[in-house]
């Protein structure tokens, strides 16, 4: 018979609908709640005032400085993150702090991503966001929450770095978790990793739709945009995904492309970047659903602009037993110039290995908006190219 820490272990990793091969949500997830246990202990690490007094938080972080939140030893689980930080978003940017978690004693981290981007939060806005795992809340979408599941059976640590230009003046949180005596044999690991890319166009340019001529084909995903490329055996279950397109034409015809176990050509080939995010139909509606949804979208001329749009694998893990790589194109057969960024998480069994850099902040920093300015000025030199006739409409052939 297993003991109970295991038994407790294995029950939490399935309510938390993420680290087993039961996932979807039901009654018995729920009925599990009045399971009376013993034997367990929950702790927790916070930045409450060691005074007794009102001032629970960690103070002047410098830029460069790496603080330590969380540092723990032996088997647990973490079950909840509550986060929120001060100044505001546009006077430090969530973009620029960088959130690092190891486990095992592992010297390289399992996560790492900028803070604002993994519980998510794109570029350097403030805007409220709900899903199931991850949830950014009240008041005007500051706090930043987790409910993933992160087990760990030789202990844990968890750091942020500035990376802002300037300090941190207040960083508040709790780190919630259960201690175990072991974890069951077959418990992955949490892990999520960020990407960002100013992808290229074609030669022949922006060719969405087929304005400018034939299209061409990408049956391999050559130069698809990289959500994850994972080495190990595990199991993929979401993304934010962040787009700022600087044109108003439509940024979703690209296929997500999901390979597995080192398949040649997509394994799980999809049929448009909406239809991989549930939606169909070049959305731009806020949607939130526990699973999948848009938490921001522009308000600008047709698509140009920033999206937010999540998908989550809650009851359709993606599985594999030696390599996973998710990309995705960046409209039909990669044409598009598109300022991308996400977050992937995934649960992967041990022995970890390394995740790949991420981008530095040069890298991903944000892209300035494109306005009417811009596009006035477009059509200026538009008008000069034909002839400049000043009754020049816009559209003549």
């Amino acid at each position: 018979m297993r003991s109970f820490p295991s038994i407790l272990a294995s029950g939490l990793l399935s309510i938390c609908l993420l680290c087993s091969a039961s996932l979807a949500v039901g009654a018995d997830d729920l009925a599990g709640l009045a399971r009376i246990r013993s034997g367990v202990k929950t702790r927790r690490v916070s930045s409450y005032d060691r005074t007794g007094g009102n001032n629970d938080r960690f103070e002047h972080i410098k830029d460069g400085e790496t603080r330590e939140l969380f540092n723990v030893r032996g088997a647990g689980i973490i079950n909840h993150i509550w986060i929120t930080i001060a100044p505001t978003p546009e006077t430090l940017s969530r973009n620029d702090i960088i959130l690092r978690m190891y486990w095992d004693g592992n010297a390289f981290p399992s996560v790492e991503s900028p803070i604002g981007p993994f519980f998510g939060q794109g570029w350097n806005e403030s805007y409220s966001f709900v899903s199931l795992p991850l949830a950014v809340g009240p008041v005007e979408g500051r706090a930043m929450v987790s409910y993933f599941a992160m087990p760990f059976s030789n202990g844990a640590r968890i750091e942020v770095e500035n990376q802002a230009g300037r300090e941190i003046s207040a960083f508040y949180y709790f780190v919630d978790y259960v201690e175990v005596e072991k974890l069951p044999e077959d418990t992955g690991r949490f892990c999520a990793w960020y990407n960002h890319e100013l992808t290229e166009a074609l030669p022949d340019g922006e060719n969405e739709w087929g304005v400018l001529g034939p299209q061409g084909n990408n049956p391999k995903g050559e130069g698809n945009y990289v959500f994850a490329d994972i080495k190990g055996k595990g199991h993929y279950v979401g993304v934010n995904y962040y787009v700022h397109s600087p044109s108003p034409m439509w940024y979703g015809e690209g296929d997500d492309m999901i390979f597995i176990d080192g398949d040649e050509k997509p394994t799980l080939h999809g049929t448009g970047t909406e239809d991989y995010f549930n939606t169909s139909w070049c959305p731009k509606t806020l949607y939130t659903h526990p699973y999948f949804g848009y938490a921001r979208v522009n308000d600008d001329v047709g698509w140009l602009g920033r999206t937010h749009v999540y998908r989550f694998h809650i009851a359709d893990p993606v599985y594999f037993d030696k390599s996973l790589k998710v990309t995705i194109e960046h409209g039909h057969n990669n044409c598009l110039t598109l300022d991308l960024a996400s977050v992937a998480y995934w649960y992967q069994a041990p022995p970890l290995t390394k995740l790949a850099p991420i981008p530095n902040k040069e890298a991903r920093k944000p892209k300035p908006f494109i306005g009417v300015t811009d596009m006035h000025k477009w059509r200026h030199e538009w008008r000069k190219a034909h002839g400049g006739d000043d009754q020049l409409w816009g559209n003549e052939r």
